[in-house]
């Protein structure tokens, strides 16, 4: 053993792997084994992802490329050792790098991914990429993988070699290189000699990553007399959206969205444009066709767009060039006129940029537009995937609130079973004459919602209404006021007025009957602002109502759970005057009335989604009424 070897050992480090990681390498092997060749894939794509780096890099520091300029990604095969090389010179990284980017899953959200995974059984769509796990799908064909690395800049000695068998544990040790970039070397398991085949991985590159915008070169076999054989490039190394679409087939669209989102479903829709004129750019926009288990977990985190300059990869997620709400869009924008050094602070400051993502936007949403008119079953698919958060937008973009509203799919009363289908458009189509308001509910879930008993009275009359029970719903409502000339209402808040002069006669209440409002109203004290006679009712007793602007009592809820203060607020109690427990209570006794009009609210705020203040005493008060019963 020479002196640098023992070094080397010296310095070797065994480090057990996160917990999270090692259940992501236990799913990821037994689960995606139907679709083991993406390995492949995946280190191509970490591969050319390092020399965009290294490129970009050099151009502020040329002596980085260390005098190798010419970017590649090597495939190399040794069938006798079984095993098969993946090689770049790219950027490389050193030991913390190491240790950082494949020992762990730094990323808050693991655990919940993992449980979801597991509950759904659909993982083999959602798990690559879900964590920057490209690289532990090795683990599929491989009982052990060896990388070796060099960060760019660094000295020969300062190398790193990292290795593991998949299992518990990894070992991370200095080593020497003499060139930056990486290298993984996959031990290959028993079965898996198709991986040795050169005919095998060349269907491979040209199926996963032709569009590679570096040359991928595989060793080939070597002449009679040679060790080895020579390098031949098996990828077309262009850039795929520089090239016309009219050469472009919808498989190598396809396989490029897999290559940017690391999603192995194949996208919903794309849109491909070039723009020139003032400015010159490129973008190709994809929309997935699945939303990843985490889409409303990590809101915060930034996903969607890479930013390209002049062919020159810039950053891999340049939210500058998308709003919030279209986060799941995937692609590229390739600028000609943008600075090469751009940053991310130049890129909020900059005016060429701003037009650049007004116009994604505009893409974006004009992608999601022909979907919807033509593709019906498609676009509720989308919907179905991404409909919460692309209704952030009515908040977030006023811009463009009206064509994000015409995209809105919600439930309703029309057809409560057919799910989140009727757009606005068909909403105010089906409106009765003289109908001036689009009605709405909101509520915690779809059943709160489809048996809110607010809807009592609009059932009856045929007027159609909106079931709202997305969690976003009452915040986006409370900015969303109109659409097509038509005012929101909602029909839990304010007064109800259908314009009928028999529904004011019948709310209408005698003496005898506003001496029984008056008697709740003394009970219920301060716990209501009113008690009225309602116009919303025809089967139940009571409901809540609240003011036109006031937050709906699930949403206070919710938010008082997370620690948030909000002023104080008192609903209304309305109660139907034709029914029957309204009439007995008349009848009642001091003690038992107390416990009714007490049941009345409280029932109330039960149906609304709230939560009582004192249960115990709401079932001591039931049980004494069943009991008098």
């Amino acid at each position: 053993m020479t002196e640098d070897t023992q070094a080397e050992h010296q310095q070797a480090e065994t480090q057990a792997f996160q917990a999270e990681v090692q259940e992501v390498l236990h799913l990821m092997i037994h689960s995606l084994y139907s679709n083991k060749e993406i390995f492949l894939r995946e280190l191509i794509s970490n591969a050319s992802d390092a020399c965009d780096k290294l490129r970009f890099a050099a151009l502020s520091d040329d002596s980085l490329t260390g005098g190798d300029a010419e970017l590649r990604v090597e495939i190399d095969v040794d069938a006798e050792a079984r095993t098969l090389t993946i090689r770049d010179n790219g950027i490389g990284m050193n030991r913390d790098e190491v240790a950082e980017n494949i020992g762990t899953i730094a990323r808050s959200g693991t655990r919940r991914f993992l449980e979801q995974a597991s509950e759904k059984g659909d993982l083999d769509g959602r798990l690559i990429g879900q964590f920057g796990v490209g690289f532990y799908s090795s683990f599929i064909v491989a009982d052990k993988v060896t990388l070796l690395t060099r960060r760019a800049g660094d000295t020969a000695d300062q190398g790193v070699r990292w290795e593991s068998e998949g299992t518990g544990e990894y070992t991370i040790a200095q080593a020497t290189r003499e060139h930056q970039g990486t290298e993984v070397v996959l031990h290959l398991k028993e079965g898996e000699d198709e991986f040795l085949q050169g005919w095998t991985l060349r269907s491979l590159v040209s199926r996963y990553s032709d569009h590679i915008g570096f040359p991928i070169c595989l060793r080939g076999e070597p002449a009679e007399g040679e060790e080895q054989g020579e390098w031949e490039k098996v990828n077309q190394a262009a850039a795929l959206w520089t090239l016309p679409k009219a050469d472009i087939t919808d498989e190598e669209y396809q396989s490029f969205y897999q290559h940017v989102s690391h999603d192995m479903a194949e996208p919903l829709a794309w849109a491909h444009n070039r723009v020139e004129g003032v400015q010159n750019y490129t973008s190709l926009l994809y929309l997935p066709k699945r939303a990843p288990l985490d889409l409303m977990l990590q809101r915060d985190e930034r996903k969607g767009l890479r930013l390209y300059v002049k062919r020159v990869f810039i950053m891999d997620a340049a939210e500058q060039l998308l709003p919030h709400y279209l986060r799941f869009v995937r692609g590229v924008v390739d600028s000609d006129d943008l600075p090469l050094n751009v940053s991310r602070e130049l890129l909020q400051e900059n005016e060429l940029v701003r037009k650049i993502r007004s116009a994604v936007v505009r893409r974006s949403l004009d992608l999601l537009g022909r979907l919807a008119d033509n593709e019906t079953e498609k676009y509720n698919g989308f919907w179905d995937e991404f409909g919460p958060v692309l209704k952030e937008g009515i908040v977030e973009d006023t811009a463009n609130r009206e064509k994000i509203a015409g995209l809105l799919r919600f439930a309703s009363t029309q057809d409560p079973d057919a799910g989140q289908r009727t757009s606005l458009s068909e909403y105010i189509a089906r409106m009765q004459e003289g109908q001036e308001h689009i009605w709405f509910v909101t509520a915690e879930n779809f059943k709160a919602a489809r048996n809110s008993p607010h809807l009592e009275i609009f059932r009856k009359k045929g007027i159609e209404v909106l079931l709202l029970s997305d969690r976003i719903d009452e915040w986006m409502m409370g900015y969303f006021t109109e659409f097509d000339g038509h005012a929101f209402r909602s029909v839990a808040k304010g007064d109800v007025d259908l314009g009928s002069e028999e529904d004011k006669q019948d709310a209408e209440s005698q003496p005898e009957q506003e001496e029984l409002l008056d008697r709740i109203r003394h009970v219920l004290g301060e716990e209501v602002a009113e008690v009225r006679a309602s116009r919303r009712l025809t089967d139940s007793a009571s409901c809540l109502v609240i003011g036109e602007h006031e937050m709906a009592l699930h949403m206070r809820h919710l938010l008082e759970q997370a620690g948030q203060e909000l002023p104080d607020s008192r609903p209304s109690l309305e109660v139907n005057l034709e029914h029957p427990l309204l009439a007995r209570m008349e009848q009642a006794e001091d003690a038992s009335f107390d416990d009714l009009a007490h049941i009345l609210y409280e029932q109330a705020v039960l149906a609304e989604g709230g939560q009582l203040d004192d249960p115990s005493g709401f079932v001591q008060r039931l049980n004494r009424v069943m009991l008098q019963a």
